[in-house]
């Protein structure tokens, strides 16, 4: 059980650096890069979601009760739904990165 528990706090840290990551590419990408920017916007937005899943698996894991499976589930059900979103749409924009660098190089 501790060892599951370091597990997911360690998925937790890293998913919060990943987003900080992200996050902080997309400010600084030029404006010339739109797609990019919302790129690396959907990227910090999917490690978002992964680590309101993680949190929600933690918290059920560290405490008991109605309340507490009731607020796990939703941030479990809202992390999944924000993860699969995101990764989606890096996905789509991960088509037109070439492209738009091809297009910005002349």
């Amino acid at each position: 059980m501790k060892t599951f528990n370091f597990i997911l706090v360690f998925f937790i840290i890293a998913s919060a650096v990943f987003y900080f990551y992200f996050k902080t590419r997309q400010f600084r990408t030029s404006q010339v890069f739109p797609i990019r920017k919302k790129m690396f916007s959907s990227k910090a937005g999917m490690f978002l979601g992964l680590l309101l899943v993680f949190f929600g698996i933690n918290q059920l894991l560290l405490f008991g009760g109605v309340t507490t499976y009731v607020i796990s589930g939703i941030f479990i059900i809202l992390g999944g739904y924000v993860s699969i979103f995101n990764w989606k749409a890096v996905q789509y924009y991960n088509q037109f990165v070439d492209e738009e660098a091809e297009l910005n190089k002349r």
